[in-house]
């Protein structure tokens, strides 16, 4: 009786360290959860909201644009933003319209702070030279911006983003369950 009380112990410690091991390679390699620290990207994604980051996305494809990312700031914290400009594009604001390559795009995830601005755009005029010095983003780098464009650190402040430093794409909140959503890039 004994042996096999020792036995099921064993058993047991076998299934909770591998248990352990497994959640363990799946945060390291492949999901981690983050906490969105501040309101830069309002009204998109809330202070506080708990969301999924896939870290496997970038590992497997390339970045889209206004894909959501987290990545390594320059400070050492890790922001969450939106990209903006790939490798090699050339971008613009003017009268609250980006334009990348000379083409206008609209950008619906501003629509709700666009109406609520009343002294200004929401989004200040710059041309990609002003904020990092270069005509195109440069290669292997992404320019990010957050959604709350008067309150928001971005590749406006801390230039290009390499994509070394990105940690993953944000994917899914699901926290608080009320505001739980798949994010999209829209």
């Amino acid at each position: 009786m004994a042996k096999k009380k020792k036995n099921e112990l064993w058993e047991w410690t076998k299934a909770l360290v591998i248990a352990v091991i497994l959640a363990g390679l799946i945060r390291w390699f492949l999901f981690a959860p983050i906490v969105v620290d501040g309101l830069s990207m309002m009204p998109t994604l809330k202070n506080q909201d708990r969301m999924i980051v896939n870290k496997l996305a970038y590992k497997i494809g390339e970045p889209h644009r206004f894909d959501i990312i987290v990545f390594h700031a320059p400070e050492g914290k890790d922001y969450i933003k939106r990209v903006i400009g790939l490798p090699g594009d050339r971008l613009e604001y003017k009268k609250d319209t980006l334009y990348i390559n000379g083409k206008a795009y609209k950008e619906p995830y501003l629509d709700e702070y666009k109406k609520q601005v009343t002294d200004g755009p929401l989004t200040e005029p710059f041309t990609l030279k002003e904020k990092i010095g270069r005509d195109t983003v440069p290669r292997g780098e992404l320019f990010v911006m957050g959604d709350n464009r008067r309150f928001s650190k971005d590749s406006r402040h801390i230039g290009a983003i390499p994509m070394s430093k990105v940690i993953g794409k944000a994917s899914i909140v699901y926290w608080p369950p009320k505001d739980a959503h798949i994010v999209t890039a829209e």
